[in-house]
């Protein structure tokens, strides 16, 4: 229960708003039957354990779910394997990109490149967006395979990086290196991404710097004309039953956040209260 008690560490109150709960997320995604979910985010938000929460949450709702995620945390596949409703797969996103840079180059070197431009492809799939691209591809080949299961997809590329997919030059440059072999999953997933069957859920805390950061996430999502409709406010010492003093000070610095997601998500956004353990086992179904 979000606690009203700030006078003694702030003059900001909370603004009316519908607490809304993971459930009530839940609750949306199964009644508008969304097939591909994305939990997206700042590194450390907790996408991770939303991700499975959410899973969980639809699995107890009948539907049957594939969870994906680059954490290979063992206590969420440990949790995730008691049900046959839901499966679960890790990517390797070194072993990914090992992957993905040996089967350019190989291309190249069929292709008769010179040693001057295998240099420069070299170097080139060195950048930070080349891993994104090659998990980017993991990830599409996992949901054109999952049929009609819902797909739950952890740690997915930034916008950043689903932008430069959708520029023509980066296209190209890609098709080019690849011998016009652009994988057919990935082109099925680029559009599927604007469809009403997906949804991107972003992951934030009640701080600046996640806020600020889940912002330019969501700026870069509609750049590249995809919507997220959902944020999840996750760890909120607000939303806790606080009564340590030290800790209700904490909290009543969240306030100015959480009015701020507020306001910019017109009430758009599901409360995950603080815990003071690690949120594993069945606490991932109390969420």
């Amino acid at each position: 229960m979000l606690n009203s008690d700030t006078s003694a560490t702030s003059t900001e109150y909370l603004e009316a708003l519908q607490i809304m709960h993971l459930s009530d997320l839940v609750d949306y995604l199964a009644v508008t039957r969304k097939k591909v979910i994305f939990t997206m985010g700042k590194g450390g938000v907790g996408k991770t354990t939303i991700a499975a929460a959410i899973a969980l949450g639809l699995a107890g709702k009948g539907a049957k779910v594939h969870l994906t995620t680059t954490d290979p945390a063992a206590h969420l596949k440990f949790v995730l394997s008691d049900s046959e409703s839901i499966t679960m797969s890790h990517i390797d996103e070194k072993a990914e990109l090992k992957k993905y840079q040996s089967e350019v180059l190989t291309k190249a070197k069929e292709n008769g490149m010179s040693d001057s431009d295998l240099a420069y492809i070299e170097e080139d799939l060195r950048s930070p967006c080349t891993q994104e691209i090659a998990v980017f591809r993991a990830f599409a080949e996992i949901v054109d395979k999952a049929g009609d299961e819902n797909v739950v997809i952890d740690t997915a590329p930034t916008g950043h990086t689903l932008l430069l997919l959708e520029s023509t030059q980066s296209y190209n440059r890609e098709i080019q290196r690849t011998k016009g072999e652009t994988p057919e999953c990935v082109r099925k997933l680029l559009p599927r991404l604007k469809s009403d069957e997906t949804e991107v859920i972003i992951v934030t805390l009640p701080e600046a710097t996640p806020v600020y950061e889940a912002l330019r996430l969501e700026n870069d999502l509609n750049r590249a004309n995809i919507s997220a409709h959902w944020w999840v406010i996750n760890s909120s010492l607000y939303a806790a039953d606080i009564q340590n003093d030290l800790l209700k000070a904490k909290a009543a610095n969240e306030i100015t956040w959480i009015n701020r997601v507020n306001r910019h998500t017109n009430g758009s956004f599901a409360f995950v209260e603080w815990k003071t353990v690690e949120v594993k086992g069945n606490m991932l179904r109390e969420l």
